[in-house]
């Protein structure tokens, strides 16, 4: 699979509320950096294993369930492995039905098919804001 095709079943899953991330989606190796994670957060996760407990355990308690992933711009790069994506979630505050969204930036690179690096760039102000405007 392409980076794009990748990005585009990662869309899908956001979207289904599935986890993105799963043993056949990544690399052995690979990396996800949130480098504006809040703190307390980590900024950077190394190893299958790694990456899939901490998805697995944030997402077991969401307060909210994703109601689209719009893909404004992807963007090419000189590496055929390697793609920007400019991206919107929106979610659904499951105890208010109060929606929001916030704006993500996506550095994918993609190895076999299988996601080797994932670099995601948010603003931690805005899904706060998001968050707290859904849930009053």
């Amino acid at each position: 699979m392409t980076p794009r095709e990748v990005f585009d079943r990662m869309r899908e899953h956001w979207i289904a509320n599935e986890t993105v991330f799963d043993d056949d989606s990544l690399t052995e190796d690979v990396i996800v950096e949130m480098p504006f994670a809040a703190p307390g957060r980590p900024s950077r996760i190394e190893g299958r294993d790694a990456v899939l407990s901490f998805v697995r355990a944030g997402n077991t308690d969401l307060p909210f369930r994703f109601d689209d992933c719009r893909a404004l711009a992807v963007h090419d790069t000189a590496d055929p492995d390697t793609i920007v994506v400019e991206y919107e979630l929106a979610a659904t505050m499951s105890g208010t039905g109060v929606s929001a969204a916030a704006p993500f930036v996506g550095v994918l690179t993609v190895h076999e098919g299988r996601i080797a690096r994932w670099r995601e760039y948010q603003n931690p102000l805005a899904i706060a804001w998001a968050l707290q405007t859904a849930a009053s």
